[in-house]
């Protein structure tokens, strides 16, 4: 429960009109107002969208110097050190902000207290995205970047200029550890090659490889085998895909070798999107009988499960968890929590490719219970590509809600009780960055430490395999 608290009152000077007492918040963007931040996050800089001449805000909680701040533009942006200072002093603790505007008149008008919290538990340090325009048919200045959540700090993991301009995807970390992961590289000569780093080692794997999951041992990687094609619409988001024929894969590390074990490649199922449970004895995926192309919409995948004895490499039968046929909608991406009891997935109209779909939404079924719910923190438009935090109490997701166009990484903090609060924007040094920004923020995912190996490092393969 977040708490409430009145403004202090502003000191009216002799002679001076009083100061005006909105009886409501201000206007902030982006929305930070009611959420629960981790104790070792960015600034929330922000911009006061009211009308004036000159802002005053107050930071404060209940420990150390609040931190004050004017702006004549109504753009806030909050000194590094001193907002590291004050988080760390106050985790668990409120964390109020009092914003006052001065009118073209020359009066002050002080809004309601703005009320944030300050989590006990702090999120993976670093996140890693990729970052492309929105575009279909040319890959233009993509790449895979690394941010410090603690800082504004990013930087390149690989762009695609260095290696001809073609597409990259799907990056894939090791139990969130930065020196093992495995992304794919789309190229124009029709070749397809996976990236594979261990112990920040570079090889490079020629085989054509779709959605992945590494197995928390580090000697299996689930993959999906996909045929895809992309085709249009004439209204509303342009773009959608097609999965023809899929099936679930292995790939060895040790061996260098490949199989298609016949319980997650059946020939009368398209199967997709794997993910592996935290304990390895689980596969979680996406199955839908084939169809052809014209029947596109009618096409809706069921969420399931297969047990995997890592001991014996044995598996057991395929089992049903969310039915399509119950929910009359399309399960994709379905992420396990760090505990092995929640499976964070998504829900839309039909298909397997969430992204390009509006009707996208979150939602959670507990393994305890087996009752899927649709999360409180969607909006109206796609909310996808979502990753646990390793302590299982934070959860980024891209989602369009902003515009309806661009995918922006928005963060939700997860309570003892299972309870997602307000979703909040990735913080920026400029509080005007997404009102110009053309990249989509697609597949973030958190890590634990910063990628050590270097783009030469990535690029050589590719380049002189």
């Amino acid at each position: 429960m977040l708490l409430c608290a009145g403004p202090p009152a502003l000191v009216q000077a002799a002679g001076s009109e009083p100061p005006v007492a909105h009886r409501r918040a201000p206007k902030l963007f982006p929305d930070y107002a009611g959420i629960v931040i981790p104790p070792n996050l960015a600034p929330l800089n922000f911009k006061v969208e009211e009308p004036g001449t000159r802002y005053r805000v107050e930071m404060r909680s209940g420990r150390g110097d609040p931190i004050h701040l004017t702006s004549r533009s109504g753009s806030i942006r909050i000194p590094l050190k001193k907002w590291q200072t004050l988080l760390s002093a106050n985790a668990g603790e409120a964390l109020l902000w009092d914003v006052s505007v001065l009118d073209a008149q020359g009066r002050w008008s002080q809004f309601d207290t703005v009320t944030n919290r300050i989590a006990q538990e702090a999120i993976d340090g670093y996140l890693v995205y990729r970052l492309l325009k929105p575009l279909y048919s040319v890959y233009d200045h993509l790449g895979i970047y690394e941010r410090a959540l603690s800082s504004f700090a990013e930087r390149p993991v690989l762009e695609n200029r260095r290696f001809g301009g073609d597409c990259l995807n799907c990056h894939t970390f090791l139990n969130r550890r930065a020196d093992t992961f495995a992304l794919n590289i789309r190229t124009t000569a029709k070749t397809h090659p996976m990236l594979l780093v261990r112990s920040n080692q570079v090889t490079r794997v020629d085989r054509t490889m779709g959605y992945l999951s590494w197995h928390p041992s580090g000697r299996l990687l689930a993959f999906s085998a996909n045929k895809f094609s992309l085709f249009f619409h004439t209204v509303g988001e342009t773009r959608d895909v097609f999965d023809a024929t899929s099936n679930l894969g292995l790939y060895r590390v040790d061996s260098n070798t490949f199989d298609f074990p016949p319980a997650i490649a059946l020939t009368n199922r398209n199967e997709t999107w794997p993910s592996w449970s935290p304990d390895g004895r689980h596969l979680y995926y996406c199955s839908a009988p084939p169809a052809p192309v014209e029947r596109f919409r009618q096409i809706r995948y069921d969420l399931m499960r297969v047990s995997y004895d890592p001991d014996r490499d044995q598996w057991g039968e395929p089992e049903l968890l969310v039915a399509a046929q119950q929910t009359g909608l399309s399960a994709a991406e379905p992420r396990v929590s760090p505990d092995g009891r929640l499976v964070l997935f998504c829900l839309s109209r039909y298909g397997h490719f969430p992204p390009y779909q509006p009707s996208t939404d979150l939602y959670l079924l507990d393994l305890q219970t087996r009752r899927p719910r649709r999360l409180e923190i969607n909006s109206d438009q796609t909310d996808s590509w979502h990753c646990w935090s390793s302590n299982g109490r934070w959860v980024v997701f891209s989602s369009k809600r902003l515009d309806g166009l661009f995918a922006r990484p928005f963060f939700s903090y997860v309570d003892e009780h299972g309870v997602f609060h307000k979703p909040f924007l990735l913080p920026q040094a400029d509080p005007a960055f997404y009102d110009t920004y053309l990249k989509n923020f697609n597949a973030p995912e958190l890590v634990l430490e910063p990628v050590k190996v270097t783009q030469d490092q990535l690029t050589k393969p590719l380049v002189k395999p």
